[in-house]
């Protein structure tokens, strides 16, 4: 074990991924005006290293670089050593992985590894690097001794190659207006684009590895139900089955991983974030409404109960991550020896479950075997000669038993930070996937998470952006402020609460006032009194999480139309038609913010309830019914109880009246009150 620096100041530090680092021999420090100062007086370039506390890689190189002496003494005499928690500093990764592609043409990821003059700007990276030289890649220490020499002997190079840079990091964030009105032309040529990347076997888009991209499968369902094409649909659902058949997703604790190696599903890399689960929760509940899958609705069942399980704090809200390795080694905690496993079943249920699970076959990680679906109910039960129903109890007791032993093993780590724009995402997930189980525990803590926001992260009438425990810190960015409000509407649909309403507006005027661009329109990633870093980057293309920009957009328009609100409309449809050019030259890299655009093109339903407990069911089965092909994708339904007065906008005109009414509204106004379930129904069959 190496000797901890005394000059690593990472110790005081509250996010996991630091303190993972604060027992270095390296001089960490965390990103701070100290450090610049300290590079910029030293005359020295800075190391900066970004990383994440459940990225396996990242401990690879933790494990062989930055907890030894040798190659930490290289960085403490050569560098300046930063390191950055991505999921903390959002705007920093955003801005270094924009230059590394920049600078190397390649695409980054992490560990990140920039060297940065002492004026932030980066003049040379990459991601993971090894101790020694292998695969093509130099060893560690060699590559800090060239770079430190190239850094010393060529400055005016250094200071060339900057400028450009910085002249075209400014110009990726410029936008140019269009002046062709947007149509629907960007949503068709995205699903024609999809369907040539589309894998018709496994699902999914291209090849390995292979990653869920919720934000393109919902733009094929919302395709589905804007204009009933049959491919978009089957693209999604066959993506969706075989996710959930797959290794990517953890058949007996719930949830799914962050992605495939491979391109079948079958081994993951074996993190699993809160934000894949939250999105996935939406999507399996929007894709369980049109098929009416059981399989569907098991993936929404376990992935919630794992998210309440395993991820939810006492306070309500959600931590971030659990790690991709227990022990030192990724994947140990979810791999199975075969004899292990089936020494624990009945001989019975150890036939059954090796045929649902590849146990009968070879092995296919690591000598052990990750479980995912090979052989389903109905044939295992021909091939044994045994009833579906015992086939599928047997199967229920064997991973019943499995997962009992697996609970008993050294856990991965959890990275207990609470991170405000994740927890508006899985708020969102939780309330969709409720509303459509009828499962109100996923409600309750959907609704926990968002007073835990209002409680603990909202502070003096602005956001913070991460949580550990009751302690809010760090300014919020574009996607905080977005997610949230997109998940307290989500909710909102699902169960009435006016503090709720009055949280999202709060939420909508400060996106409005401090990361709205006044001159072009559209939204800044970082609100104008945030710390001047060296580009101020725009949020337009998703990512691993949607773009913030797009679910500002698709909330502000839908904020607007509940409350009747053109300030909301209007600054929805400037972040659309400021994004023009980009939606007609690349959709698919947008995939969020065209249905911010389609929901410009075609506005949703907006309906109110005014309802007696005791038939609002019945209404409810009315307005939530799927809409027929050709119809709006998207309909907006709120119940809100026949006791609450003093409601804002237009809501205010719509007055509870008898047992039960329904208003529906657009632009600012509100149909005549609808008072027979018969009436309804005709007035969302046909619109306006």
């Amino acid at each position: 074990m190496s000797t901890p620096s005394p000059h690593n100041r990472l110790a005081a530090e509250r996010s996991p991924y630091l303190l993972q680092h604060a027992t270095n021999p390296v001089d960490w420090q965390p990103w701070s005006d100290a450090a610049l100062a300290q590079a910029r007086a030293q005359d020295k370039p800075i190391l900066l290293s970004i990383g994440y506390s459940a990225c396996h890689w990242c401990h690879v190189m933790a494990h062989e670089s930055f907890e030894d002496a040798a190659t930490a003494a290289v960085m403490n005499e050569l560098f300046v050593n930063i390191k950055v928690d991505r999921e903390e500093r959002p705007d920093l990764d955003r801005i270094y992985q924009m230059a590394h592609q920049m600078l190397t043409g390649r695409s980054g990821g992490w560990p990140l590894t920039m060297f940065l003059s002492p004026d932030q700007v980066p003049f040379f990276g990459g991601t993971y690097f090894p101790r020694e030289a292998r695969h093509g890649l130099p060893a560690f220490s060699d590559l800090m001794g060239r770079v430190d020499e190239y850094y010393r002997t060529h400055r005016e190079e250094i200071a060339t190659q900057n400028a450009t840079l910085l002249e075209a990091l400014a110009r990726h964030q410029t936008l140019t207006a269009s002046e062709q009105t947007l149509g629907d032309a960007p949503l068709r040529r995205a699903v024609s684009e999809l369907a040539g990347l589309f894998d018709p076997v496994h699902g999914g888009f291209g090849g390995a590895p292979k990653f869920p991209q919720p934000p393109l499968l919902e733009l094929c369902l919302r395709e589905h139900a804007r204009s009933g094409d049959a491919q978009a649909l089957r693209m999604a659902l066959l993506s969706l089955e075989q996710m959930a058949r797959g290794g990517v997703h953890d058949h007996l604790g719930g949830g799914f991983f962050r992605y495939s190696v491979d391109a079948e599903w079958n081994i993951p890399h074996f993190e699993k974030m809160l934000y894949d689960n939250a999105q996935l929760l939406s999507l399996y509940a929007r894709a369980a409404e049109v098929s009416n899958s059981p399989r569907f609705d098991a993936v929404l069942h376990t992935t919630g109960q794992w998210a309440l399980r395993e991820m939810q704090a006492p306070g309500g809200g959600f931590y971030a991550a659990l790690d991709a390795d227990s022990e030192g080694e990724e994947g140990r905690f979810y791999a199975w020896d075969r004899t292990q496993a089936q020494a624990l079943l009945t001989t019975e249920e150890a036939a059954v479950l090796s045929r649902r699970f590849g146990l009968d076959g070879s092995p296919n990680f690591e000598h052990q075997w990750h479980l995912r679906v090979r052989a389903e109910v109905a044939d295992i039960a021909r091939e044994l000669a045994l009833s579906p129903e015992r086939v599928a109890v047997s199967l229920s007791g064997a991973m019943q038993k499995l997962f009992a032993t697996r609970s008993g093993r050294v856990r991965p780590g959890l990275d207990d930070k609470i991170l405000a724009g994740w927890n508006g995402l899985m708020i969102g997930g939780l309330a969709r996937a409720g509303r459509h189980l009828g499962e109100s525990a996923f409600i309750d803590a959907a609704a926990g998470a968002a007073a835990f926001a209002r409680r603990v992260l909202w502070q003096d009438g602005r956001l913070r952006a991460v949580a550990k425990g009751d302690l809010g810190y760090l300014a919020a960015y574009l996607d905080d402020h977005a997610y949230l409000l997109d998940g307290l509407l989500e909710l909102l649909q699902t169960r009435w609460d006016s503090a709720h309403l009055q949280f999202a507006t709060d939420i909508a005027q400060v996106m409005l006032t401090h990361f709205e661009d006044p001159a072009q329109g559209g939204f800044f990633h970082t609100a104008d009194d945030h710390e001047r870093l060296i580009v101020r980057t725009r949020p337009l293309g998703d990512e691993a999480t949607p773009a913030g920009a797009a679910i500002a957009a698709r909330a502000l328009g839908r904020l607007g139309h509940l409350l009747g609100e053109s300030t909301y409309l209007d600054a929805a449809a400037r972040t659309v038609s400021s994004a023009a050019d980009r939606l007609q030259e690349h959709p698919l890299a947008s995939a969020s913010l065209l249905t911010a655009l389609e929901e410009q093109l075609l506005p949703p339903q907006t309906l109110i309830l005014r309802a007696d407990p005791r038939v609002l069911g019945a209404w409810l089965e009315v307005a939530r019914g799927a809409n027929p092909a050709g119809q709006r994708p998207t309909r907006l339904v709120f119940a809100i109880p026949p006791d609450i007065a003093d409601l804002p906008g237009v809501l205010a005109h719509c007055q509870p009246r008898g047992e039960a009414v329904a208003y529906l509204c657009h632009g600012g106004q509100c149909s005549a009150p609808i008072t027979e379930l018969e009436q309804l129904a005709a007035g969302l069959a046909v619109g306006d």
